[in-house]
């Protein structure tokens, strides 16, 4: 078994589950979870509800120290292609790029469409 990690939701404990209880009797409390594998906020939390609870608690201050953006990101006619298909009977999809900005569309290959490196026309 791989090592076990706590839930990092700031509420964890707070969770009112049997599967959350410990100690002794006269000792007995809620305590964070403990896990060999979790699946939501990059593998730090058991579920959606928690990832919302470190969100709520740490959302603004993250923002504020990895960078909030002031004013709108652009992305340029020349950056704003991207792949799409058009869905066909019997699998013979149509593939291509297609760039809503310049409106055009450019058919490519099953191939080239299921190549992760092939990014633009």
């Amino acid at each position: 078994m791989s090592d076990m990690k706590y839930c990092q939701g700031p509420k964890c404990h707070t969770y009112r589950t049997k599967d959350r209880i410990r100690g002794s009797k006269g000792d007995k409390h809620y305590e964070t979870r403990k896990r060999s594998s979790f699946y939501y906020l990059g593998g730090h939390r058991i579920s959606k509800k928690y990832e919302r609870d470190w969100f709520d608690k740490f959302g603004s201050v993250a923002l504020d120290h990895f960078g909030r953006i002031h004013e709108p990101k652009r992305t340029s006619a020349s950056g704003a292609w991207y792949k799409s298909y058009s869905w066909r009977s019997g699998g013979n999809h149509d593939h291509y790029f297609i760039n809503d900005l310049l409106g055009e569309r450019r058919p490519i290959t099953r191939e080239q469409y299921n190549d992760d490196n092939f990014v633009s026309p």
